[in-house]
């Protein structure tokens, strides 16, 4: 059964989003894309804090785009958590029960519940200002679910937490979503929580759909340049016969899989070797280019290589040394057969 079945159509005059959504009961749905790109538009159409031009929601065969959104099963988790600074967490939890009819005593126990559910039942009578980010975030889930919505909405869940944090709080994240009956919708920049916490993902660019799946099959093929970044892959498009693919720049490289009209082609940054002279052999793969740019990338270093075939390249800092490269270097790029990748296009 279809939980989720959401057609949203939004025009504006500088922003037109079109984008057909659906999902299953306890499916968690990422949306990504770049800023701008329509996500949060999407969330706030969900949640009925913007209206639709046209189009419909439907959560469990009931239509949601005709009710206000404090009448719509929706619970949302803001990035910046929003909650009542002037409130406990108790409180804050009790919140959108006691705005749904509950009584203040049976609200007051049910948000008990829920902060030792999430395992903040010590901090239950303490303000927002003296919670950590992640107790924060805690918090606001547990305020979320606790009105026991059909549609969870979370809005960069994780943006304002430190790298130390940020992986306890994510694990936390997905236990509890997977005990959840209902429908996530997740919109995050981060490539990572998209792969930790989604069952699905799907990619929004300039306010449509570019590409969705798996995400491990979003990851191996990406569709777009933002995709390929996101998931660190240099892509190309180009017309395949047999082995060799002949790109769009006229250079032609040699894939592993055999395939025959329109492909895409990839292959990561650590699989492209520099040379200061022409190596010997005779690699499959092998082009003269100079250095865009250098720059650290984790414990590596990666390197932007210029045209006749822009890519990235990721080396050691012994690498940069040993070779000298610089910015304006001329370089010769290798790639192995065996490492490029094509897929229907």
């Amino acid at each position: 059964m279809t939980a989720l079945d959401a057609h949203l159509v939004l025009r504006r005059p500088a922003f037109d989003l079109e984008v057909v959504l659906t999902a299953e009961p306890g499916e968690v749905v990422a949306l990504l894309g770049p800023n701008g790109a329509g996500k949060t538009t999407v969330l706030r159409a969900l949640a009925g804090l913007t209206s639709l031009g046209s189009g419909h929601i439907r959560l469990d065969g009931t239509a949601l785009h005709t009710l206000p959104a404090e009448r719509r099963q929706v619970g949302v988790v803001f990035q910046d958590y929003l909650l009542f600074p002037h409130l406990t967490a108790l409180d804050n939890v009790a919140f959108g029960l006691r705005c749904a009819g509950v009584r203040r005593a049976e609200s007051r126990r049910l948000a008990a519940e829920w902060l030792d559910r999430v395992g903040l039942a010590d901090h239950a009578h303490q303000r927002p200002r003296t919670l950590s980010g992640g107790q924060a975030q805690r918090v606001a889930l547990a305020r979320a679910l606790a009105v026991r919505p059909r549609l969870l909405l979370l809005d960069e869940p994780l943006a304002a937490l430190d790298a130390h944090t940020r992986p306890e709080i994510r694990s936390h994240l997905r236990r509890h979503l997977a005990d959840f009956s209902g429908v996530t919708v997740l919109v995050t920049h981060d490539p990572l929580d998209a792969m930790v916490l989604a069952d699905r993902l799907i990619v929004i660019e300039a306010g449509r759909i570019v590409q969705q799946g798996l995400p491990a099959q979003v990851a191996r093929h990406p569709r777009t340049d933002y995709v390929a970044r996101l998931v660190g892959l240099n892509l190309y498009r180009g017309v395949a016969h047999g082995h060799t693919v002949t790109l769009v720049e006229g250079l032609k490289l040699d894939a592993a899989e055999s395939s025959d009209g329109e492909v895409f082609v990839a292959f990561p940054p650590s699989a492209v070797a520099l040379y200061r002279t022409r190596p010997d052999g005779t690699p499959r793969n092998l082009w003269r280019t100079k250095i865009a740019g250098i720059e650290r990338h984790g414990d590596r270093i990666r390197v932007h290589l210029d045209d006749p075939l822009p890519a990235a390249a990721d080396v050691t800092t012994a690498a940069v040394a040993e070779l000298g490269l610089t910015e304006g270097s001329e370089v010769w790029a290798a790639v192995k057969a065996t490492e490029t990748h094509s897929y229907p296009a």
